[in-house]
């Protein structure tokens, strides 16, 4: 295995023998190359991509970029009475997709960090660092340095520092054009500040985080109801203000800082659910304890306009509907009815659109849309 620099351009993805016959043809000799693996490539989008993984450096990264693994102090953490360590690990799904057809890649990168931190942040965890893995049919370098400076937007967006990742390069497994990208966060909480639902009871309120549009789960199914060309993803619509391409690939919001902002308002959040590919009946169930059901308002808001585009078009079902997307509401929030207005105030404060959505009542663990 070869790795250069920050450690992110690895050739030992692709096993291609090389063949050390001689030849008087120049090109009849069998590389790394021939086979498939540009390593020069994946020197240079290396060095495209430094500036923007120096963005995202934290005081508690050591050793800088280079290394075989990335080095993360934890030296901020000790004065916690219990420190415990959060992890998450998730891709964009077949929302790469879009990028392919759009050549538009500047914002898959913060899907895929959005997708993993805020499954930390869900938790009560700080997330400290995050590492990136891109497999690609073929590196080409500025391409791969954009997927990575999404990744670094991200990351800053976030507060964790990316501290390492990987470009693959996978000749004859993938088409040179495609790519697929995945990543990986830890973070900390103190033991005392988890967010476990396990407090949940009736009568407490459930508010809501806006979404940013679909974000990264159920495009197996926007694929099916709109058609996948350029020409379909540049078309305008009035009722989304924009075309429906900028509109699908519309990147995942992240509420890491939006969730510390009640925190530091002083609430207890007691529970959490990140709506993501399974919708509100997968998910809002997940932050539950037994006997306690989730009383959605579900006309609490207005379901964002893609949305609807998307259901008509496709003459899909409202359980449908909600057992697949997020349907505007990218986090979900159960507080004490003393705090729910410092509770609005701080995520609006961080710069974010929130509402109370609904309650809890006593009943069948599960949600019920009224």
């Amino acid at each position: 295995m070869r790795k250069e620099q920050d450690g992110r351009f690895c050739s030992c993805y692709a096993f291609h023998k090389i063949h050390s016959l001689r030849t008087d043809k120049m090109e009849d000799i069998m590389d790394y190359k021939n086979a498939g693996v540009d390593i020069e490539a994946g020197y240079k989008s290396v060095e495209l991509m430094k500036k923007h993984v120096k963005e995202t450096m934290r005081p508690e990264v050591m050793g800088g970029l280079g290394g075989f693994s990335g080095a993360f102090s934890l030296a901020a953490i000790k004065n916690m009475e219990n420190p415990v360590l959060l992890s998450g690990t998730d891709g964009c799904g077949t929302k790469v997709k879009l990028a392919f057809i759009m050549d538009k890649h500047d914002t898959i990168g913060i899907d895929a960090v959005a997708m993993c931190v805020n499954d930390v942040a869900c938790a009560g965890g700080e997330p400290l660092f995050f590492l990136d893995y891109i497999a690609c049919g073929k590196n080409f370098p500025e391409k791969i340095a954009t997927i990575v400076k999404g990744v670094a937007e991200g990351c800053k967006q976030a507060g964790a520092a990316l501290i390492g990742g990987e470009t693959a390069e996978h000749p004859g497994l993938m088409p040179e054009d495609d790519y697929d990208l995945a990543g990986f966060a830890v973070g900390v909480v103190d033991e005392k500040d988890l967010i476990t639902g396990a407090n949940i009871k009736p009568g407490d309120v459930l508010v809501a985080i806006a979404s940013s549009g679909v974000h990264s789960n159920g495009f197996s199914l926007v694929r099916k109801v709109f058609e996948m060309t350029k020409e379909s993803l540049d078309t305008y619509y009035d009722e989304l203000g924009t075309t429906l391409g900028e509109a699908l690939i519309a990147p995942t919001k992240i509420y890491v800082k939006a969730l510390k902002s009640v925190k530091d308002a002083g609430v207890t959040i007691k529970g959490c659910s990140h709506i993501t590919g399974g919708g509100f009946q997968e998910n809002i169930p997940r932050m539950l304890p037994e006997g306690v059901n989730a009383h959605m308002d579900l006309g609490s808001y207005e379901v964002p306009a893609i949305f609807k585009l998307m259901q008509k078009t496709g003459n899909i079902a409202d359980d449908m509907m909600y057992n697949t997307f997020n349907m505007g509401i990218g986090m979900l929030l159960a507080v004490d009815p003393a705090d729910v207005d410092k509770t609005v105030a701080a995520i609006q404060a961080a710069g974010e659109t929130a509402w109370v959505a609904g309650k809890c009542e006593a009943g069948e663990k599960g949600v019920t849309l009224c």
